[in-house]
């Protein structure tokens, strides 16, 4: 089976920095993506990042692009959110997901996502 453990939220004051974590078990091979979600109290859950874990190409989402850093350890299944500035509108619950095989297209599309981590509270204070 597949499972996704994310962890390294926690509460942070605005302009200071976190570093999420997303390790993956279970696949067989290396053709998978792993994306990061957040989801803000009262609103819908939003797509950040998303990872190709066979070359570790990423893209981002608008809001987070050229802030947010997302690399991967293909080796130990494990896909790394850097967020530096961090900002109260960046406050959530920060989940991955996983889904096998290349995405081209709808990248942040929730109903893509196969697997999902239990979740990882990030609280940025003004």
């Amino acid at each position: 089976d597949v499972q996704l453990q994310a962890s390294g939220g926690g509460l942070v004051q605005a302009g200071g920095s976190l570093r999420l974590s997303c390790a993956a078990s279970g696949f067989t091979s290396d053709d998978y993506n792993i994306a990061w979600f957040r989801q803000a109290p009262g609103k819908e859950r939003e797509g950040v990042s998303c990872t190709d874990i066979s070359d570790g190409t990423t893209y981002y989402q608008d809001a987070v692009k050229g802030r947010f850093t997302a690399s991967s350890d293909k080796a130990k299944a494990t896909v790394y959110l850097e967020m530096p500035s961090l900002k109260p509108e960046d406050s959530g619950i920060y989940y991955c997901a996983a889904v096998r095989g290349t995405l081209y297209s709808h990248l942040f599309d929730l109903s893509l996502y196969d697997y999902w981590g239990q979740g990882t509270q990030v609280t940025v204070s003004s």
